[in-house]
């Protein structure tokens, strides 16, 4: 990976969001080449030399000290997420990295795949950083029938996203689903540029969607904090579901998603419909709950 190049890219996107009003500065004429904040304005609000800035928009960081981050963080007005990020390229510009980072696991480990098993009245999904989809329990598998009945998907969703239109339907906020998979993706690619399945996967996306090719460029970082999805189930229609991320702490990058409809709600009689439904038609699903990746 060439991290000046990542960062470079990371501070211009970051700066071209901010306009002069955002950032609280007050702007004299109309004849602005960029749409967002220039470098001195950037160096202004962080407190450093513009010529200073300039080099660490080149991608210069390894020299950069934590209180500049933060000030430089303060300035484009990162959110905690894009600061880790930050501090993460600072990191990797000091240091010889490996030219691998650790693996994300591949498949799941029989005691986490007993516990989706396990699990019948709520969907549970198990899902690595680079957004594959290791695994599911039976109503997970049946709230999520278009992903896996897609031939496209090949156990990603991010690839069913972007290739796959049925993935605009499926999903009622398909902009921010697809902003916050690219974001995921962003995030991801500091740690696995050099492996080869990863690039493979984000240089697919590139050439077959333009949606992606556009959303990368914007150099987006995202990490799910949990919230709110609704989707538009081919059985039952609108469902809305409340779901939460859980980090499974011994395998690198997997973590396990829960989705919880609101008791008494008109979603909760969904789910159980889809339930009824995945019990009686078992051979319309995986017949596994473990999905090679």
């Amino acid at each position: 990976m060439d991290t000046r190049a990542t960062v470079r890219e990371f501070l211009v996107a970051c700066r071209s969001r901010l306009t002069p009003e955002d950032a609280g500065l007050q702007v004299f004429g109309g004849n602005r080449r960029v749409a967002g904040l220039r470098r001195e304005e950037v160096a202004m609000l962080a407190g450093v030399s513009n010529d200073y800035y300039v080099r660490l928009e080149r991608g210069h960081l390894e020299g950069a000290s934590d209180s500049v981050l933060n000030a430089l963080a303060r300035a484009l007005q990162l959110d905690a997420t894009e600061t880790g990020y930050l501090f993460d390229l600072a990191r990797a510009a000091r240091i010889a990295l490996p030219s691998k980072g650790p693996s994300v696991a591949r498949g799941l480990r029989p005691n986490v795949a007993r516990i989706l098993d396990a699990i019948h009245d709520v969907p549970v999904f198990v899902t690595s950083t680079r957004l594959e989809l290791l695994g599911a329990n039976k109503l997970g598998q049946a709230l999520y029938s278009p992903i896996f009945e897609s031939g496209i998907a090949q156990m990603n969703i991010a690839r069913w996203i972007f290739l796959d239109e049925k993935a605009k339907d499926f999903y009622v906020d398909y902009p921010k689903i697809a902003d916050s998979a690219v974001g995921t993706l962003r995030l991801e690619a500091l740690r696995s540029a050099d492996d080869p399945k990863f690039t493979s996967l984000i240089g697919e996306l590139s050439s077959k969607s333009e949606l992606f090719r556009n959303l990368w460029a914007k150099h987006r970082v995202f990490k799910h904090p949990g919230g709110v999805k609704s989707f538009n189930h081919p059985l039952v229609g609108l469902v809305t579901l409340t779901y939460e991320p859980f980090q499974v702490i011994a395998d690198t990058g997997v973590g396990m998603n829960i989705y919880t409809a609101e008791p008494g709600s008109e979603t909760e009689e969904k789910l159980k419909i889809i339930g009824a439904w995945a019990a009686e038609n078992q051979g319309a699903q995986p017949a596994a709950s473990t999905i090679d990746a």
